[in-house]
């Protein structure tokens, strides 16, 4: 048998294609896999193939690491295609972001898959996915899509929606994480946990959270979150980010009774209750950190480049397990041993109380066969409701998208949670304006806007 091609799609992520290929290489048989690194920065393209090389050295394995600038031809006999980029990086984009709507008084924390933020990014992002789709279409139909790259709804609904016959599914560590986190606030052993979880990517809630019993049985362990957030024992800071801890998601489990996936700086903006002009009691009550990504940001981008500095230098390569889902999927669609990993994947009446064809988190079996979505049903009404103002952003935006309609952008934006709370109509329309403005070069043609508006 052959060994697996693996393209990597915004191989420049240096950092994320280093843990990507550190996991695969450490599984016996994925060890000789042929790396194909595709990025439109040579400098970081270069940087990365340097350090894939170490991987290989270091582990001793026979894989061989290659380098495109040529994305059809990276992707190529792919058997799985992995992607991570960001469109128009951190500077610009993610700057205008936040600083846009920072002057009508729309603050935000994160703002990479929902939100204004959210919006702007789906809207420069998803084209580009598009593009890929159709090499994979024509150089290798068969490869699976392991899609890494915000905002994940928005883009695993719209790939599904223009190219059904892509095999993908939308990846992120929220779930996988958060128990983690909730592991550590409890002062239990994570490998004693056994979790159900369904909703959208960054809003899907533990249906379950148990803790195996030395007599076999399981236990609930709601009633222990509950507690230990009344007794001020929980939340502790998060291991994304020691500056945060999860009040927001613990005082969310109390009014709906069941805990989120996603971070508290994340959910603090997909919601109207947590961010609010005039309010910034909330902000110091909750722990919110305004403007916490670009901060981020410039602290990624400067560890980056002392890391790499030492890495042009270094023998070998220090390794560790990532505990991303890729490697995990890449080996049990190989081998056929299977395994079970939390994916986005498109709504075929999984989760009954969301809209068909929504991009859904679920749990998903993964063997030889491929990606196989488990049924869940419905969701409690609670969470349906709450969960259904995301996706009435997320659908507008791929409306937009599949439309090519301008107008359905301020549509998206009129419906977000945070946005509506805090802007009136008017402003809505002008932000969305201003933004389109900014964004124009990294925009599609369809969206930008007209030069006589441009130019006033």
């Amino acid at each position: 048998m052959a060994n697996p091609k693996i393209t990597f799609i915004g191989a420049g992520s240096t950092v994320f294609m280093k843990n990507i290929v550190g996991d695969v290489l450490q599984r016996p048989a994925l060890r000789d896999a042929r790396i194909a690194l595709m990025d439109i920065n040579p400098e970081r393209l270069e940087e990365s193939a340097v350090i894939a090389g170490k991987l290989v050295q270091t582990l001793g394995t026979a894989a061989t690491i290659e380098t495109f600038s040529d994305q059809r031809r990276a992707l190529d006999g792919a058997d799985f295609v992995v992607v991570c980029f960001q469109i128009g990086g951190y500077d610009p984009c993610t700057i205008t972001d936040f600083e846009v709507p920072k002057k009508f008084g729309l603050r935000q924390t994160i703002a990479d898959s929902l939100g204004i933020g959210g919006i702007m990014r789906g809207i420069r992002t998803v084209p580009h996915l598009w593009k890929i789709c159709e090499d994979m279409l024509a150089v290798c139909p068969e490869a699976i899509m392991l899609q890494y790259v915000n905002p994940m709804a928005i883009n695993t609904w719209a790939i599904a929606e223009k190219y059904p016959a892509i095999r993908q599914v939308g990846l992120c560590h929220s779930v996988q994480g958060t128990a983690y986190e909730l592991s550590r606030d409890l002062e239990i052993d994570p490998a004693t946990l056994r979790y159900r979880a369904a909703g959208i990517n960054h809003m899907a809630f533990y249906l379950k959270f148990e803790q195996k019993q030395a007599d076999g049985t399981y236990k609930d362990l709601y009633p222990d979150l509950h507690r230990a957030y009344r007794d001020d024992r929980a939340p502790k800071p998060s291991h994304w980010n020691p500056r945060q801890n999860n009040k927001v998601r613990y005082e969310m489990l109390t009014r709906l009774g069941y805990f989120v996936t996603e971070s508290s700086e994340h959910f603090a903006e997909y919601v109207p209750w947590f961010i609010k002009e005039g309010r910034d009691d909330l902000i110091e009550k909750f722990g919110i950190p305004l403007d916490e990504y670009p901060k981020r940001c410039i602290e990624q981008i400067a560890r980056w480049k002392r890391e790499a500095e030492r890495y042009k230098t270094a023998d070998t390569v220090e390794i560790k397990d990532s505990h991303e889902y890729a490697s995990e999927i890449m080996n049990s669609v190989w081998t056929g041993q299977p395994s079970v990993i939390y994916g986005n994947v498109k709504n075929t009446g999984l989760i009954t109380s969301l809209p068909e064809g929504c991009a859904v988190e679920v749990p998903i079996l993964v063997d030889d066969s491929g990606l196989q979505p488990t049924h869940i049903g419905a969701l409690p009404p609670q969470l349906t409701a709450l969960i259904r103002t995301n996706v009435n952003v997320q659908e507008l935006t791929v409306a937009a998208l599949m439309n090519e309609s301008r107008e359905h952008i301020y549509h998206a934006a009129m419906m977000d949670p945070h946005t509506a709370a805090e802007l009136d109509l008017d402003q809505i329309w002008s932000l969305v304006d201003d933004l389109l403005v900014a964004h124009d070069e990294w925009l599609p043609e369809w969206a930008r806007l007209p030069n006589r508006i441009a130019a006033e």
